[in-house]
């Protein structure tokens, strides 16, 4: 019996410790996380609310030593003829700069592509203003 006890409590022991190291762990962050040194910012939820022509145009944003390294768009329903266009004129437009340079930098919108651009500007000023705040 007195075994049986010894057993039980060192069970709920291990139970709580295990449950105060995993309170105490830092949680993911789903909008920044690390690859090869490089912080990548997704802004799927950032721009949740930021809308190009039909859609939100999420994009992921790569850093690295405080300088803009490059800008991927991901999936999203924008009409493809006119996001290409932006995908080729716009967002190569940040690479190299550093990250506070990369927010003030004025950018013209694509002709035929304003909404879409528009909505990726706001992406992009969003990411890198939560990675300023969060690295």
């Amino acid at each position: 019996m007195k075994k049986k006890i010894v057993t039980a409590l060192s069970c709920m022991a291990l139970i709580a410790a295990t449950a105060t190291l995993l309170s105490a762990a830092p949680q993911s962050d789903e909008v920044m996380t690390k690859e090869n040194s490089m912080y990548v910012i997704n802004t799927t939820t950032l721009g949740k609310n930021v809308t190009g022509y039909v859609s939100t145009t999420p994009l992921k944003i790569y850093v690295k030593k405080n300088k803009v390294v490059k800008i991927e768009a991901l999936k999203n329903q924008e009409t493809p003829k006119y996001f290409i266009k932006v995908k080729k004129g716009l967002l190569d437009k940040w690479n190299g700069l550093k990250v506070n340079d990369a927010q003030k930098l004025q950018v013209d919108g694509i002709t035929g592509a304003t909404f879409s651009s528009d909505a990726v500007k706001e992406n992009v000023k969003l990411g890198l203003d939560y990675y300023k705040k969060h690295k």
